[in-house]
């Protein structure tokens, strides 16, 4: 049974070393693709993206200050090449989206532009109506015309949606880096024991062909004080 537990503990710990290994070179890869992909776009923080500033856009616009999102950290005029200025600038644009749509987000504004004159119940208070009949037609299509603003956050959507995904991806890389790390030391910290309770056993199975000599001398007697 111990020669059973000292190849169990030596499997254990090259298993959780491999592990650990590719777990920390996933994490790194992870990582670097997040990064190089954000590079690619060539993206960079406009001027107002500040706390200070976005705060006194929004409150110019008429938002409710106190309801939105406000970012921390500015990335006025700074590259967007990692997961954290990603989430910041995020939050920027839906602002910026906010302030377009009057304050209204997607599901709140009605899907055509309404026509002069229609009861402002039946709109959603910015021009817009989800009721065909209240709809204004495009004289060459005959069709009822998009509300622009609709388009706007979709846009915004998509794009907000892209930059916090790769927050959440980096993030995850970083993850997998801390489990590979610990993955890695348990594993060393397996074999140290293995190894240290193979070497104080004289019949081990872990070093073949070596087996220390038993003391065929007689017993020496220590005297006491």
């Amino acid at each position: 049974m111990r020669k059973a537990f000292e190849l169990g503990g030596v499997i254990a710990a090259t298993v959780l070393i491999a592990f650990g290994i590719a777990a920390i070179v996933m994490g790194v890869n992870g990582h670097s693709t997040v990064n190089d992909t954000l590079k690619q776009e060539l993206i960079v923080g406009s001027p107002d993206m500040t706390p200070a500033a976005i705060t006194a856009e929004a409150k110019k616009a008429g938002l409710d200050v106190a309801g939105l999102s406000i970012p921390s950290r500015s990335v006025a005029n700074k590259e967007i090449n990692n997961g954290d200025l990603a989430r910041a600038f995020a939050g920027y644009m839906r602002i910026h989206a906010l302030e377009a749509t009057h304050g209204l987000t997607y599901a709140q504004m009605g899907r055509f532009v309404a026509k002069p004159g229609t009861p402002a119940k039946f709109t959603d208070g910015q021009g817009g109506t989800s009721i065909d009949t209240y709809a204004l037609v495009d004289p060459k299509t005959k069709q009822p015309v998009d509300n622009g603003r609709r388009n706007v956050w979709v846009t915004e959507t998509a794009l907000t949606t892209a930059l916090n995904t790769s927050y959440m991806a980096e993030q995850l890389s970083l993850f997998g880096l801390v489990v590979g790390i610990a993955l890695l030391l348990a594993g060393i910290g397996f074999a140290i024991l293995a190894i240290g309770g193979a070497l104080r056993n004289p019949e081990t199975t872990l070093f073949f062909g070596y087996k220390r000599a038993k003391r065929t001398g007689p017993a020496q007697i220590i005297p006491t004080a």
